[in-house]
């Protein structure tokens, strides 16, 4: 068994041997992984869902896929975090898939230039629950890329490697989600919020 080792910056330094151990199904190497990266993954469902409930739901099916998928695993370059993200991005869209519709790829893109400024607003505002709400509207992609940007601080380079294009790509992706955002908050904004949800800080155990 390898015992996770996390440095000042947050990341495992020992992450390539508790994986390397995980994908021998050894189950202590993936629960510390488990541990590490609950809170990450949590956060990026969060922003996503309709409620704590099904935030921490899926989460743990998150997980559970990736245990009974562990052995198939491959690194190919990124960050085993990066695989993760990707499970729940097509959890929470196959959680989402039928129940309601997104705004089109084409609709988006008809979204007239917002400024820089926009940029500044969404950060300034990102933990309101309104932004989580007005996220929760938007298509799939412009979900992922503004959590991963905003919520979980990633850079395009890293967003690049999570979503397999290129970072020119995730610029323009970036920029389109937040013109999106920009226009359904103003939508969101006008409606009733209803009781307060917990906040991401107050995580599963």
């Amino acid at each position: 068994m390898v015992t996770p080792d996390a440095n000042p910056k947050g990341t495992l330094d020992n992450e390539a041997d508790l994986v390397r151990c995980a994908v021998g199904r050894d189950s202590a190497s993936f629960g510390s992984l488990y541990e590490f990266y609950l809170d990450r993954i949590y956060r990026y469902v969060y922003y996503r869902v309709a409620s704590t409930t099904e935030a921490e739901d899926l989460t743990e099916q998150v997980f559970l896929k990736a245990w009974e998928a562990i052995d198939r695993y491959e690194p190919r370059g990124a960050p085993f975090v990066a695989w993760l993200y990707r499970l729940a991005h097509n959890l929470v869209v196959d959680h989402y898939r039928g129940r309601h519709s997104s705004a089109s790829l084409d609709e988006i893109e008809d979204a007239e230039d917002a400024g820089a400024d926009v940029e500044s607003a969404v950060q300034d505002r990102l933990e309101a629950e309104a932004v989580r709400a007005a996220i929760g509207t938007l298509n799939p992609d412009y979900q992922q890329m503004l959590v991963l940007r905003f919520v979980e601080g990633l850079s395009h380079a890293e967003v690049a490697q999570i979503v397999g294009k290129s970072e020119g790509a995730t610029r323009v992706i970036q920029h389109r989600a937040l013109q999106a955002l920009a226009r359904a908050l103003g939508r969101t904004e006008k409606q009733s919020s209803g009781p307060r949800e917990r906040s991401p800080d107050q995580l599963p155990g």
